[in-house]
Formats: structure tokens, C-alpha cells, sequence
């Protein structure tokens, strides 16, 4: 627990950073200090304005106001702070004031230290709009609304203010646009003002609720010992031995970052219909929501579906339940909705694994006509929901996405002028999210869709191009782009044919079926040089500035390797395929080592709901889940001398790593449970029923450990030799 440091991540490499929440596990309720909004780097930031609690902002102020209602921030400095998962306290320099704060699930206990002899102020203003009213002499209710969702706020305070006024906030530093505030006056010589705050979508009379169940009846140091216990207990899943303190710093805040999403939004039994705006009945199961698909699909669902399998099941529950309720299964839902963001049908990835990992508590029959009807009737353009458009029926018709020239003019009016058409990257994502959507229709014995689906999941050989040995993007015409390149063509982000990385990345996107890409390159001796050349490729003798200037998502990179970016977070475990397990050892050591730290500029990229976060959950421990729907996992390079993984029914799977160290990365031999293993991957079932993987590390690699083809995992394609 006390490993955990939420300032690692705070300064982004080069997009945005993690902020220090003070949240439990899976909490509604988020506390964070808050900046001005154009400030990216939060460690960085000099000027505080304040503190969230629901869609609004509190900040205590000495003395008198003389600023204007915008002006209103003190200088802090990180160093002086301190910060935890559950409670952190804070020095506002120029108000002399100190600033503690704790969590419950639902609701927020502050502590306000005023310097003796000055007036002491709380401002109150909302994130976007609000009304606040006084509600009795110490508590106020307010109605926020937040991109058009309203979140009702209780607050009470443990003394009467002598007054209140309203004040209106222009538009400027942390706010979007002019709203109302109001600044209480507590008098002089007050000392310490608690604040205790609930939040509620549902109704003001369910905040009131909240505060006095969660919060009232409770000391500030009783509703921290709280907020403490609950990490306790949810970090207590996994549980590392030996390694450094960094390396325990790095991994127990990576594991922090993974259970604050998505969030748990249930209350007293009922939620927020985010699609209708209707208050619902959970059926006694809780209710998620914040949840980025197409970052969350590939590291943070895998590591839910193993420690936490029982919340999980309510995760896939909330997906259900979406698509019953907006006609379609959400790719980010969130409270205002779904956020067409990225591209593909990742929720079908999602179920496929959870169910073959046993997760069957959910109707998955239901699930399947979600991803069915997503697969057949929603368009594939990337930021975009809707009806299929000419170019969906193009990729139906001839099995990928059609892509335009550089400078040929956009036919199609859906097209998101700033997304473009990403036709490469959306062709590949497909042609995965149909092998899950194929591999579910199996399950559930529908033949017809099975075969059909299965054919689809094969589009990706469409847009391989052998002459130059990439996935390239292809026209209309049935004709590879002239002049393509794979390392700068794409315009910004890459968007005319990828997806925030370019071809050197996507070239590598066939999770499912990594038996036929190696094929499709020649063998696995070419397919292992591949893989090399892409850590090694340089920037054409142009500066890494300029590289970066058009693909700023590619962050921490290692030649053309991005580890910012979750499109490349399976590759350096692709060696195992190939025969070079231990290159893959080589390479994720590489990686966690090099890009990960426990420092504000430790985390390699955006977090993306705690994506970034939970791939080096698991490879710290030593494996990955390499394709997501297929219940398995590839063997990487583990740091800790041993890992214990709580699973169901009180069972525990242990990795033990002898002699692990930063020199001794490589796999000499292994075993599981007794038995030799000689192979590259093992089973979930090997993990959910308890066990011990026992492998021996040493400097120097073993290039005969599990390098036969018997010893890869499987594929949708079986492997040829080379």
C-alpha cells in the first residue's frame, strides 16, 4: 500500500498525465486538485484553483477576497504534498492554509486548516454550469450539470458561515465559460473547517443520503482509515516479492491505476441510464460506466477478468444492459452517453475472453446480437456512430476498407475531416473483432454466422502488400497506394490510413492469427527480423522531433516501437511465436526498464483508463495476455523473485523467478507444477486453479528454451516451419 505513488505518470512525454486521485477502487467519487485547463502536466502546474468534488470545485481562501472570482489560485509545491489512493493533504503558499482530504465511494471529507487571525473563505464553483442553494444554516445542495448530465451535490459544513454571496466566474485559466459561484464567509480565528461532500445521479435527496450513510456519522481520520482499508484489501490481489523499491513503486501504482476504472455508479440498488437519462434498477448487480474499449480491451479487461472475476461479471452485465437500453453496444460509455471514439468492435474481444475464462454469469446470447449488430449494421469510420455508409458496404463486398490518394478529394460526407478514414487500421481491427464475433457465434452454435465471420477475420491478408512486406493501405481501384510509406506516409497521426501509429506498427496487428502473418512474411526466421528491424529503424536521417511532430501518440519509443501507444503492446512478445523467446525476454525487460519509472515522468504514454498501467501489471509478473479472447497467456521476462495472483475460491497461482535481476532477464528452464515446461504460453485454467510456474533466470540467453514450433502458442493459422 504505501509503494503506491500517484504522482508517477504526473508529466506527460508528450500528450497528457496522470493526475494524484484520491479515489476507493472502482469509486464515483474523484478528488484531484485542479488546474488551469490549457496545463497538461499536472506535477508541473504552479497555480491550484481549487479541489474537485462531483462536477464542481472547492477551494478554501484566506483572508480577504480582493482578486477577481477568476484569479482565485495559490502556488503549492509537490514536494511539500502528500498523496495517496485514499486521502491527501496539501500547502496553498499564498493562503497559508492546509488542505486535507479523504474518500468513501460516493462522497468527500475535507479538512481546511486556516491560518490564525484571517478571514476564512470557501469558494464553491462549478466545472461548466451549476445552481447551489443553502440548506439549513451549514449545507448547501447543488444541481451541476456537466455535459448535459446533471450530478446532484450535498454539502455540509461543520460550522455556519456568517455569510454568503454569489459571484460570477468569467470564462478563462480553469474554466470553460462564465458561471455563477458562491464565496462563504466563516469569520475570523476559525482554525479548521471539515467539509464533508456526496454526490448522486440520481436525485439531491439520494446525495443527502449518501452523505449521511457514507460520511456523517464519521471522523475524518475514521473515513481515511476507511478509504486505506479498501486499498489494502483490493491491492492485496496480487501480491511480489524481491525486486527493487522502485520496482514495487512502479507495479503497486500501476495496480492502483487499474482499479479506477471503470467506475461503480450504482446507488442504493439503482443507476443512471446514461443512454434514456432514466433512473434504473440494477437487479442486484452494480452498474459501470467510464470505460475506453479500445485501449481497456487489451491489458486492463484481461487483468480484471483475473483478479477481479466477480465485479468483472457486473462489467460485462453493464455492457448488456447498455445495449438493451441505446440499441447498440457502446465502444466508450460514459455518463453522457457513448463516445465514438477510436474505431472497431472491441466489445466483442471483451466477451469472447471473459467467457473463455469461464465468466458466464451474463447473457451472452444478448451480447451476441450487440456485437452482431454492431459488426453488420454500424459504420466502421473512426470517431463516427451510425448507419453503414457506402464505404462499410465496400468493406462487406471485398473484405477491406477502401483508402484515398494523398491529395484525392473524400467522397464520402460521414468522414471525420480531422480523423480521416484510417483504412488500414480499421480493415485489421475488424478483421479481429470478427474472429471474436465468429468465435462467439461458435459458442452459441449459429453455423452460419461461425463460417461467415471466420472469412472476415482473414480480411487482414487483403491489405498485406508481399512486394514490400506491409500492410498497406489499398483503393478502391483493388490497387495497393502508390508511393507508400510505411514509417511516414498518413498525414497527421498517421489518420489517412492508421490510427495514431504507422505502418511499421500496424504491420504487426493480427492477433488472432499470428501463425498466418508469419506466413505471409516469408517464415519465421524473416518474421523474427522483422520484428528486430522495427526496434532498430531510424528516422531516414530526419530529427526524432520531426517523427514525433506527426505521430504524437508514439511516445517512448525504441526505433519504431511506440510503447506510448497500445497498438504496440503485443509486439515484443511476438518472438515467442517465432522461435526467439528470448528476445521477447530481451525486449520487455528493455521496455519496463527504460520507460517506466517511479518519478512524475515515469509513465511512457497516456494511461488511457489505466491501459498503459496494466501492461506493465503484466509483464512485471511475467506474462501477457497476447490475444485477448483466446484463454491464454506468452511468457515474457518476470522482475520479481515471485508473484502470487489471489484467484477464485481463495486459490493462488505463484510465478517464482530464481535469481531474477536486471542482469539475469533470460529463461534457463522452467516448470509447472512439478513438470517440465518447455513451451512459451500456458492456460487461464492453469492460473484460476492455483499452481506454481517455477522458471530459472540466468545472464546469458537459452536459445533452445521453448524454440521449437510445438512450443508457440496457438494461432488461427497453424505454423509452417521456415
Amino acid at each position: 500500500m504505501d509503494s503506491v505513488d500517484p504522482h508517477i505518470g504526473g508529466i506527460g512525454h508528450l500528450l497528457t498525465s496522470n493526475s494524484p486521485e484520491a479515489q476507493l477502487p472502482h469509486g464515483m467519487m474523484v478528488v484531484t486538485p485542479w488546474f488551469a485547463r490549457d496545463v497538461t502536466d499536472v506535477y508541473l502546474a504552479t497555480r491550484m484553483y481549487g479541489f474537485t468534488v462531483g462536477a464542481s470545485v472547492i477551494m478554501p481562501v484566506s483572508g480577504k477576497i480582493t482578486a477577481a472570482p477568476d484569479r482565485i489560485f495559490s502556488e503549492w509545491d509537490p514536494d511539500n504534498d502528500v498523496v495517496t489512493p485514499y486521502s491527501s493533504r496539501y500547502l496553498l503558499e499564498d493562503f497559508e492554509t492546509v488542505v486535507e482530504y479523504a474518500v468513501s465511494e460516493r462522497g468527500a471529507h475535507f479538512r481546511f486548516h486556516f491560518p490564525d487571525g484571517k478571514p476564512a473563505n470557501i469558494f464553491l464553483r462549478p466545472q461548466e454550469t451549476a445552481q447551489y442553494k443553502l440548506s439549513g444554516s451549514k449545507t448547501i445542495l447543488g444541481t451541476e450539470q456537466k455535459q448535459g448530465v446533471n450530478t446532484y451535490l450535498c454539502v455540509e459544513f461543520s460550522r455556519s458561515p456568517v455569510s454568503q454571496r454569489k459571484v460570477t466566474v468569467p470564462a478563462g485559466g480553469a474554466v470553460l465559460g462564465d458561471t455563477d459561484a458562491l464565496v462563504l464567509d466563516f469569520g475570523q480565528g476559525v482554525g479548521v473547517v471539515e467539509v464533508r461532500a456526496a454526490i448522486s445521479y440520481i436525485s439531491r435527496s439520494q446525495g443527502a443520503q449518501t452523505l449521511r450513510e457514507q460520511l456523517a456519522a464519521k471522523s475524518f481520520d475514521e473515513t481515511r482509515s476507511a478509504g486505506r482499508a479498501a486499498w489494502e484489501k483490493a491491492l492485496e490481489a496480487i501480491h511480489v516479492e524481491g525486486g527493487s523499491d522502485e520496482q514495487r513503486a512502479i507495479f503497486y501504482t500501476a495496480l492502483y491505476r487499474f482499479f479506477q476504472y471503470p467506475k461503480d455508479v450504482t446507488e442504493d440498488g439503482h443507476y443512471f441510464g446514461p443512454y434514456d437519462r432514466k433512473i434504473r434498477d440494477a437487479s442486484g448487480n452494480d452498474f459501470y460506466i467510464e470505460d475506453n474499449l479500445w485501449d481497456t480491451y487489451r491489458t486492463r479487461h484481461p487483468l480484471s477478468a483475473l483478479i477481479e472475476p466477480r465485479r468483472h461479471q457486473d462489467m460485462l452485465r453493464s455492457y448488456v444492459r447498455l445495449f438493451e437500453e441505446s440499441g447498440w453496444m457502446p465502444q466508450f460509455p460514459f455518463m453522457a452517453g457513448d463516445l465514438p471514439f477510436m474505431d472497431g468492435n472491441n466489445a466483442a474481444s471483451m466477451f469472447l475472453d471473459a467467457y473463455g475464462k469461464g465468466q458466464r454469469d451474463f447473457d451472452l446470447e444478448l451480447a451476441y446480437q450487440g456485437i452482431r449488430k454492431d459488426a453488420m449494421q454500424a459504420t466502421m469510420l473512426p470517431y463516427r456512430r451510425g448507419a453503414l455508409t457506402d464505404l462499410d458496404q465496400f468493406y462487406q463486398k471485398h473484405g477491406y476498407f477502401p483508402a484515398l490518394r494523398k491529395g484525392e478529394k473524400e467522397t464520402e460526407p460521414r468522414v471525420d475531416p480531422d480523423m480521416r478514414r484510417q483504412a488500414v487500421s480499421v480493415t485489421l481491427d475488424s478483421a479481429y473483432d470478427d474472429w471474436c464475433v465468429a468465435e462467439v457465434a461458435k459458442i452459441l452454435g449459429k453455423a452460419d454466422d461461425t463460417e461467415y465471420f471466420g472469412r472476415r477475420a482473414l480480411n487482414y491478408r487483403n491489405l498485406y502488400n508481399p512486394a514490400t512486406g506491409f500492410m498497406s493501405p489499398k483503393g478502391a481501384n483493388g490497387e495497393f497506394i502508390p508511393d507508400f510509406d510505411s514509417k511516414w506516409s498518413g498525414g497527421q497521426a498517421g489518420r489517412d490510413y492508421f490510427t495514431e501509429c504507422n505502418g511499421w506498427v500496424y504491420s504487426f496487428d493480427v492477433p488472432h492469427d499470428i501463425g498466418g502473418l508469419i506466413a505471409l512474411m516469408g517464415g519465421r526466421d524473416r518474421f523474427v527480423g522483422r520484428l528486430d528491424q522495427l526496434f532498430a529503424e531510424g528516422y531516414n536521417g530526419r530529427l526524432k522531433f520531426e517523427f514525433l511532430a506527426q505521430f504524437p501518440d508514439s511516445t517512448a519509443l525504441i526505433g519504431q516501437y511506440p510503447q506510448g501507444n497500445e497498438p504496440a503492446h503485443h509486439i515484443a512478445y511476438l518472438y515467442n511465436y517465432a522461435g526467439a523467446p528470448w528476445k521477447t525476454q530481451k525486449r520487455v525487460r528493455q521496455i519496463m526498464r527504460n520507460w517506466y519509472a517511479s518519478r512524475p515522468l515515469g509513465l511512457p504514454g497516456d494511461d488511457d483508463n489505466g491501459a498503459m498501467s496494466s501492461w506493465y501489471v503484466f509483464s512485471a509478473m511475467g506474462f501477457y495476455p497476447i490475444c485477448p479472447g483466446r484463454p491464454i497467456y506468452t511468457i515474457g521476462s518476470p522482475l520479481f523473485n515471485k508473484s502470487l495472483i489471489q484467484v477464485s475460491d481463495g486459490k493462488i497461482f505463484t510465478i517464482v523467478a530464481n535469481r531474477t535481476s536486471v542482469v539475469n532477464k533470460y529463461i534457463q528452464s522452467a516448470r509447472l507444477n512439478g513438470s517440465d515446461f518447455n513451451r512459451t504460453w500456458f492456460e487461464h485454467a492453469d492460473v484460476v486453479n492455483g499452481g506454481t510456474l517455477v522458471l530459472e533466470m540466468g545472464p546469458e540467453p537459452n536459445k533452445s528454451w521453448a524454440a521449437g514450433l510445438d512450443a508457440a502458442p496457438p494461432s488461427l493459422s497453424p505454423q509452417l516451419n521456415s
